[in-house]
């Protein structure tokens, strides 16, 4: 077999009805079972997604609206935060929200802005952050995970988080607003713990020890 099969063969299990396929195996696997297939098939992708003969890189960012975003959840649930499936994970969820979300995204967005400036800047959304602004955001952020810098990628996505999560605290009902409050507050926690593990992850892209 030529070289070029041979890449053409490692990559074709990557996308649509493959990848569903491992989706529903994982299902039905054992918990160490299901967080082997999780590392490997976000290398895999990866791997797809910055090699020359990988498929197109649309058809990577929009792999969730392909396979459907419960069946990446099937797939990378139980990896850690941290890690490579968990980033990724991370990144197509974002971009999921901005899409189904965008106005909400945005209002949380421009409601911490002020709070997060430094965050602010690394993200880079433009200057009038509205819903198209933070889906394009989004949109580059996956794209650069496969095409670009991927530890910058996710340093993108962390300080779009840590923005998103002061929004939602500069936002959130008073004290006396029931449990409003205390959703959003959680919520917000949620974001940073979300924006910590993608900054960790990004750390360990760069020294290699990224899986």
């Amino acid at each position: 077999m030529s070289e070029p099969d041979r890449r053409r063969e490692h990559h074709r299990p990557l996308l649509s009805a493959d990848v569903e396929a491992l989706a529903a195996a994982a299902s039905g696997g054992e918990p160490y079972a299901r967080l082997e297939l999780a590392h490997a098939t976000a290398a895999a992708l990866v791997d797809a997604g910055r090699g020359d003969g990988g498929p197109d890189t649309s058809r990577l960012v929009g792999l969730a609206e392909t396979v459907g975003l419960d069946t990446l959840s099937e797939l990378w649930r139980d990896a850690p935060a941290d890690s490579l499936p968990g980033a990724l994970w991370a990144l197509y969820l974002l971009r999921t929200w901005t899409e189904r979300q965008g106005e909400a995204v945005a209002r949380l967005y421009r409601a911490g802005r002020a709070y997060a400036p430094v965050d602010e800047v690394i993200a880079g959304v433009a200057d009038d952050a509205d819903p198209a602004a933070v889906r394009a955001l989004a949109e580059a952020v996956l794209t650069g995970a496969y095409r670009g810098d991927f530890d910058v990628a996710l340093e993108r996505a962390a300080s779009f988080f840590r923005v998103i999560a002061a929004g939602r605290r500069e936002l959130a009902p008073g004290p006396n607003a029931a449990d409003g409050g205390v959703i959003e507050a959680d919520r917000a926690d949620r974001n940073e713990r979300c924006a910590d593990a993608l900054h960790r992850a990004a750390a360990a892209w760069r020294d290699g020890t990224l899986h």
